[in-house]
């Protein structure tokens, strides 16, 4: 039972406001990301003292992040919302659980069967809220309701449904209704639209100069299809749009939150800032002037502030001043227990004692076979020939990552690895993020794997000069003998245009150990 939020004193009501991130992992050795993630002892504080009231947590294996949860629940005096960035799933974030390919992928299906993406977008929704709910998790950071129009957009790209609103709409309608059977919450993300932006604000902070008449038409109708299929809370994008309010980006932007979202979409859910340590906001704001202006503009929650002790103590410092009203302290926490409710139902886990995760939640052979038909009826494949065996593994397996440290798609043991080392092509791995030359001592062929998408923090959706390098010695020295390409599409037709005919290529949305067996098998079938 949730106490009276009237009762709570005024920090204690800012504090539920404040999300914090927080390691998925159950020791302290083991944090990854030490300058966001805090180590146990002080996360213990922030949550047993300072009371906030929510996490959002990155790392560990599903079953391991249960019993995580059970801790940091059992520090809360009022249960926590706890949250993750899982819009493909949670095996995207924890190891174990289902990983989907990116929305994207549905879109492409949309284009020549809007049933069968639909249905798709539905049984997405359907487990990744049936896996949240098995390991703990209460709240969705999905789905992407940006229109990604812009080839460019460094940030967004494969992230969204895709370019067309209309299809977009029906997407994110579907992923929301497959999630009602449980008691999760969803987000749809990022308002007013972060789909045609060149820049990351993770970065810096866009600018977009769209009219309203342009965001109506284009951007909006998606979040108005998640409101009208119950979603529970809507982010805010970190950027600025001068037609609508001249100085503030949207997170900070009372005519954006409160004329627009509030009082013209008449949305009653959450509103919650995207993290306020992104680029696009420390860059130009202080680190507790940032949860202040975000609360006055209407912000229900705050996510990830770099301070989140500061943070409290300025909301509150701030209604003393006036700057925010007590009213709306007081309506935003109304909303958090409206939410708390909801995901306060008894766990798919036996009690808190007894942490015995539902292995039988997790991990289906049914989710397993959405996720194959997904990457089957959107992958691209010119295949006129199969990839030509090489004698005494004289082949070379060329792949190019993003980043070789951050990878957890690719290891000895995935098909990208063993199946053309069966072909007899050895694997040599490059990372994007190192230039070198492709003058090499040549083979008698070469497949080339490029793994590469729109990734938040790198501030590019570019192909990279090392994998056009590459690419253009092969074809230059007649070494290219197939081509897969995994993640992107925006960079396929540079590639595709240049193959010779007897070249076969596949293209994949999904980069998981099930794309690469997939996409291996057309290419050598």
């Amino acid at each position: 039972m949730l106490p009276n939020p009237d009762s709570l004193p005024l920090a204690n009501q800012v504090a539920q406001m404040v999300v914090v991130r927080a390691s998925g992992f159950l020791f302290d050795h083991q944090i990854r990301y030490p300058q966001w993630e805090p180590p146990m002892a002080t996360l213990c504080h922030w949550i047993k003292d300072w009371g906030v009231g929510g996490v959002i947590v990155l790392g560990g294996s599903a079953a391991e992040l249960t019993l995580r949860i059970q801790q940091l629940q059992s520090w809360a005096s009022v249960p926590l919302l706890v949250a993750a960035d899982v819009e493909e799933g949670i095996g995207q974030r924890f190891a174990g659980a289902t990983w989907f390919p990116p929305p994207m992928a549905l879109g492409a299906i949309a284009q020549h069967n809007l049933p069968l993406a639909l249905r798709y977008a539905t049984q997405m929704g359907y487990y990744t809220a049936q896996e949240a709910q098995a390991i703990g998790l209460n709240w969705l950071l999905a789905p992407v309701a940006d229109v990604n129009n812009n080839p460019m957009n460094p940030v967004i790209n494969v992230r969204s449904f895709g370019d067309e609103p209309d299809l977009v709409c029906q997407l994110v309608h579907a992923f929301i209704q497959g999630t009602v059977s449980f008691p999760v919450l969803t987000t749809a993300k990022h308002f007013p639209g972060h789909g045609d932006t060149d820049m990351d604000s993770h970065l810096q902070l866009p600018v977009l100069s769209h009219s309203r008449e342009r965001l109506s038409s284009v951007e909006w109708p998606p979040f108005m299809a998640a409101i009208a299929a119950g979603v529970d809370a809507i982010m805010t994008a970190h950027l600025r749009l001068p037609q609508l309010d001249l100085h503030h980006p949207a997170t900070f932007s009372r005519p954006i939150i409160h004329d627009e979202l509030r009082h013209h979409f008449k949305f009653q859910g959450l509103v919650v800032t995207d993290a306020l340590i992104m680029g696009a906001i420390t860059d130009g704001y202080g680190v507790n002037e940032a949860p202040v202006l975000a609360v006055a503009a209407g912000a229900d929650i705050i996510l990830m502030p770099g301070d989140p002790v500061g943070a409290i103590r300025s909301i509150c410092n701030g209604v003393e001043s006036g700057q925010i009203s007590a009213e709306s302290i007081r309506a935003a926490v109304a909303r958090i227990w409206q939410v708390k409710d909801k995901v306060n139902r008894p766990p798919l886990v036996s009690s808190p004692s007894t942490p015995c995760l539902l292995l039988d939640h997790i991990a289906q052979p049914s989710a397993a076979e959405a996720v194959k038909g997904i990457l089957q009826s959107s992958m691209m494949c010119h295949c006129p020939q199969p990839l030509l065996p090489m004698p005494d593994n004289q082949g070379r397996n060329l792949i190019i990552l993003d980043h070789v440290l951050d990878c957890k798609f690719l290891g000895r043991h995935t098909p990208a690895i063993t199946m053309p080392a069966k072909w007899g092509y050895v694997p040599q791995i490059i990372d994007n993020s190192t230039p070198g030359s492709p003058a090499q001592a040549p083979h008698q062929g070469t497949l080339l794997q490029l793994f590469i998408r729109g990734n938040p923090f790198r501030g590019s959706a570019h192909i990279t000069q090392v994998a056009e390098d590459w690419f253009h010695y092969l074809l230059r020295t007649g070494q290219l003998k197939g081509l897969i390409i995994y993640g992107s599409p925006y960079g396929l037709p540079q590639f595709v245009s240049l193959l010779p005919p007897s070249v076969p290529y596949v293209f994949s949305y999904g980069q998981m150990e099930v794309a690469q067996a997939l996409a291996l098998q057309e290419l050598n079938h």
